[in-house]
């Protein structure tokens, strides 16, 4: 009796404990299910993320515009400014009463030995030298006001005085060249230190020296305000252009493209002119260096090398 006592189930007890089982296992169930989604989801997104970094972690060679490292010329230069002169120049006085004839002067060019003026006494005036004829009148009321006075002036050579500041007397010799201009004509005239002054000038701390200027075009004109530049300490050095310079603090670089690939090369620099920088160590003569796209090389990367737009 004891015994069916024991083993008598109270009614609607295995209904619950059916019900607790079944609401256990659907969350097992449940949870295994988030957690597998979860777990291949991560796995996904992993393999996504590998396939698309390898994929775009290629990217192309950047294209950079390079030029061969060549010699050039380098120099220093002294810039100045002075007055042209004839080299040689010779002024008539004239008599207006005694001048036979139409008085022919304005910008004619005479040879030597050609008559200037023809005077009624039969003292013509002769040129003693090639060169270009002007005239200067006197002011009516001054002395001997009735006269002209007639230039010459050799134009094919034409003086330039100069003062340069005495920190150049080292280096400032006769023969060195010069190169002039001035904002009335697009060219450059080649000239080269004639004479040094003696002395220097206490008041300026200047010394005066006298450039000797081609003219044989005779665009030059007495009395015009030229600009000169002396050079000095020229020399024939290898040179890259500007911008393919990098500096960094105390540090000067290049990128040298060697089968294609960019390589760093720390270098020296010297002198600069006309937009090229010598380089005294670092590069040698025939190197590529890469002057355009520097921004988007890294050493050790390849890159491409194409041509620059005209």
């Amino acid at each position: 009796m004891v015994k069916n006592l024991l083993s008598t189930t109270v009614p609607g007890q295995s209904t619950d404990l059916n019900k607790k089982m079944t609401t256990s296992t659907k969350l097992k169930t449940f949870l295994i299910i988030t957690f597998t989604a979860i777990f291949l989801v991560i796995v996904a997104r992993h393999f996504v993320g590998l396939h698309f970094k390898k994929k775009f972690s290629v990217r192309p060679a950047p294209g950079v515009i390079v030029e061969t490292v060549a010699k050039s010329m380098f120099y220093k230069s002294i810039e100045t400014f002075g007055t042209a002169i004839a080299q040689n120049s010779k002024t008539y006085r004239v008599s207006k009463d005694n001048i036979v004839g139409n008085l022919n002067i304005e910008n004619r060019f005479v040879k030597k030995g050609e008559i200037i003026v023809a005077l009624q006494n039969g003292e013509n005036i002769i040129a003693d030298f090639e060169g270009k004829l002007g005239k200067r009148e006197i002011a009516q009321g001054v002395l001997g006001s009735n006269s002209l006075i007639i230039t010459l002036d050799d134009l094919k050579k034409i003086v330039i005085d100069i003062k340069v500041p005495e920190n150049y007397v080292g280096v400032l010799k006769p023969g060195l060249k010069t190169e002039i201009t001035s904002s009335a004509f697009n060219k450059v005239f080649n000239g080269k230190v004639d004479s040094i002054s003696s002395r220097i000038d206490p008041s300026t701390r200047s010394i005066l020296a006298r450039i000797l200027v081609d003219n044989s075009g005779f665009e030059i004109i007495p009395g015009q305000l030229m600009t000169a530049k002396v050079i000095y300490n020229e020399e024939n050095q290898v040179g890259v252009p500007e911008s393919a310079l990098t500096i960094q603090g105390d540090t000067a670089f290049v990128y040298v493209v060697i089968e294609g690939m960019a390589e760093k090369r720390n270098v020296v620099i010297g002198k600069r002119n006309f937009g090229k920088v010598s380089i005294v160590s670092g590069v040698s003569e025939g190197d590529l260096v890469i002057s355009e796209g520097i921004s988007k090389v890294r050493s050790k990367t390849k890159v491409k090398i194409i041509k620059p737009k005209n």
